[in-house]
Formats: C-alpha cells, structure tokens, sequence
C-alpha cells in the first residue's frame, strides 16, 4: 500500500497531539495516511503497554487512517543507531510516503528530539540503494520522502509552516480523547502527571486557536521544516 503521508510518533498519542487535524483534512481531501509508533509507551506512568495498544487503535479509526503500525522500540531508551534506522527504512520503502510528519525537533521528553532526528536520518538512508532491506521476504526498492515535517509538542517552538485546519479540531479532540488512560480523567486513581490535567486537554484547543490567529483562520497546527519551503507561484501563499 502506497501513502501520501505517513506520520511517525515516539509515542502512541504523539500524532494524534500535534498532527491529527492535518491528517483528518488530507484524509477528508482523499489522500490516503498512516501512523507508525516507535514505541508502545510501556514506561508511562497511567495505563499501560497494553491500554495504549487499544486506544491508538481506536483512534486511529476516529481519524480514519489507513495503517497504524508499532515498532515496538524500548520507551525512554532507543537510540539513534543503524538498527533502529533500517525498521523505519524497511515502513518508509513499504509504505513509499511523499510527506512525513516526525516528532518536534526538542522538546520536554527525551524521546521526542531522539524520535526526531532518528526518523529525518532514516528517510535520508532510505533513499540510497546500496542499504539493502528486506521485508516480508520481499527486496525493497530505495525511496525517500519529498517532504519532512517536524510537528509541535510540549515546547513552544516556532512554526515555518502553518496548516489551516479549521473543521478539524473536534476530529482532532477526538482522537486524543481516545487514549482516556494518559489524559484527564476526573474518576482516575492513578498519579497525576503533567499531561493529566485538564488544562492540558484544553491546550490542545487553545494552541490550535492561537495558530489559526496567525493566519486569519479558527484553528491550524505547525510545523518545522528541514529545508526551505518551494511554491509555484507567490499566489500559492494567498
């Protein structure tokens, strides 16, 4: 199965945080997505391994894509090194994905900037044909992605890009809302943390609001790039 965009996340619940109302809109416009978690987020301090497994599944419907895979990376302890890189190569030449959308490039978790820049080295290794990989038993082809787009988590990183995503957002809650054990929850038990709260939850709005008022629009989400931006025309930016 060819993607247009493939969306990867050191945790479940990475994307559907800082990316999911991009990836419902592509979705609702016909392109065909995926999400790879490199993790299951086994060292979380609510739910575990297992629960996380349900809930990105279920959100994974709300938003509509067409693959959620797992890599099963050791939470808080993967690195950047060549075995770690050939699984992402072997799901990039499976998948074969013009966009992908990574981790922030630093953030608060130590997994998000590693998840980063292990991601942006494998979509480059893809692309060269002397890394040979197997998958399935299947020789693959080379392939690297056209664009690499670094999404926005805990930090307030400045965006280059800035998608519209108005009539998305409650898509977008949704599939958050979908992992009940990691977020606010006021007849949980379990210890709180500082995603636990409710304001929290409600930042995924209000910072969806606050990018939208950069560019005259309800809600948006951001992104860095690696590489300047190309258009067409000057209008493409209207």
């Amino acid at each position: 199965m060819k993607l247009d965009i493939l969306a990867i996340g050191a945790h479940p619940d990475d994307v559907e945080l800082s990316c999911s109302g991009t990836l419902a809109k592509e979705i609702a416009k016909g392109k065909k997505a995926g999400i790879i978690d490199l993790t299951r987020g086994e060292l979380g301090t609510r739910g575990s391994a297992e629960i996380r497994d349900r809930e990105a599944q279920n959100a994974a419907k709300i938003l509509g894509v067409s693959v959620r895979e797992n890599l099963g990376f050791s939470d808080g302890f993967f690195i950047n090194n060549t075995a770690h890189q050939l699984e992402i190569i072997k799901m990039i030449r499976k998948y074969r994905p013009e966009v992908v959308l990574c981790n922030a490039i630093k953030d608060r978790h130590i997994d998000h900037g590693k998840g980063s820049q292990l991601v942006s080295d494998a979509c480059f290794l893809s692309g060269l044909r002397r890394i040979e990989t197997i998958h399935q038993d299947n020789h693959q082809h080379p392939w690297r992605p056209k664009i690499i787009l670094h999404y926005i988590q805990w930090m307030e990183i400045e965006p280059d890009v800035i998608v519209d995503i108005s009539g998305y957002i409650d898509q977008k809650v949704a599939s958050v809302k979908a992992y009940k054990s990691q977020f606010f929850d006021e007849n949980s038990n379990e210890p709180s943390t500082p995603i636990t709260s409710n304001n929290f939850l409600d930042s995924v709005t209000y910072r969806a609001r606050n990018l939208g008022r950069l560019i005259n629009t309800e809600h948006a989400e951001g992104f860095t790039v690696e590489r300047c931006p190309a258009v067409d025309s000057i209008f493409d930016l209207i």
